[in-house]
């Protein structure tokens, strides 16, 4: 037959249960749980009647435990342990964030700015709301763009200097592009380079979509020339990195994602005069759409960096 509430034994009772056995007597379970002692002794009298059964062996020294009484503390420590689970399992869905927040990201911005929003957002704990909890996707900006405006992600960052219809944006920071090679590379020493040394001394870029190629596209617009056909092409930036430092290629990249190899030496900047690769790195977001609390964290962190 199924235990209705009115047949079940309160939690109070089994924590003095518990508390005596724990302690060694009614007294200092009293005083452990904050109670006077003749209330402990009646409720512990009310939870033998309540059982049916002899918990406690009196004497005129006090009263202690039967073997009865001890296996049924044992049984009553675990139901307040599933208890405290269960309230500390409540309190945790509380204050966990309502949903994940789903975040697009350009490969620049992903590597290089992300990691330190959200490591800010980390830090305020939960004082501050703590870091929402966020599921980051890496595409290219053509791609990130195509996920905004499809509502697959609520926040989108890129590199791209053109925005699609649909969309909003908002700077969060400013790069520029430079041209690296190999420290044995033979124009590791140059003080400068034509433009046309740069489009035929082995140069390998990025795929179609990517900003940073869209930026070089635009520098080279400007001053009058195109990248040349069939130039090989890489996904990613580690993937650049390592042909310019391995095989002797030439690429050019974000200044973010080149300082650290360039101060130890492992690339080398060559200027070329004339061609501007400046840009703005942008946070977008689908016009009309209402951001969830997380998303707006998120965007708050990326401009107050970008402040």
């Amino acid at each position: 037959m199924a235990t209705t509430s009115r047949d079940r034994t309160s939690l109070a009772a089994l924590e003095l249960l518990v508390a005596t056995d724990s302690h060694g007597s009614i007294s200092a379970a009293a005083r452990a749980l904050g109670v006077a002692q003749p209330t402990a002794s009646a409720g512990l009298r009310a939870l033998e009647r309540r059982l049916g059964l002899d918990l406690l062996e009196r004497t005129t020294r006090g009263a202690r435990l039967t073997e009865t009484g001890r296996a049924t503390a044992a049984w009553a420590r675990e139901v307040i342990e599933a208890s405290d689970r269960f309230e500390t399992s409540v309190v945790a869905l509380r204050d966990a964030p309502a949903a994940r927040v789903r975040v697009a990201a350009s490969l620049t911005v992903a590597e290089y700015l992300a990691p330190r929003w959200l490591a800010r957002l980390a830090l305020e704990g939960p004082a501050g709301g703590g870091a929402p909890d966020v599921e980051l996707v890496v595409r290219n900006s053509r791609e990130v763009t195509e996920l905004v405006l499809g509502g697959e992600v609520e926040l989108g960052f890129v590199e791209s200097a053109t925005l699609r219809r649909g969309l909003r944006s908002r700077t969060v920071a400013h790069d520029r592009l430079v041209v690296v090679v190999g420290p044995g590379h033979r124009w590791a020493r140059r003080s400068a380079l034509r433009v046309d040394e740069l489009l035929t001394g082995g140069l390998v870029v990025r795929e179609r979509g990517s900003g940073t190629r869209e930026t070089l596209e635009r520098g080279l617009a400007a001053v009058g020339e195109r990248l040349p056909d069939h130039l090989p092409y890489l996904g990613s930036t580690a993937a650049l990195k390592t042909a310019v430092q391995h095989a002797g290629a030439v690429a050019v990249l974000s200044s973010l994602a080149v300082a650290d190899d360039v101060a130890r030496g492992a690339l080398v900047r060559v200027a070329v005069p004339g061609l501007e690769l400046e840009r703005r790195l942008r946070m977008v977001w689908k016009d009309g759409a209402a951001l969830s609390p997380g998303a707006r964290r998120i965007a708050a962190a990326a401009a107050a960096a970008s402040g």
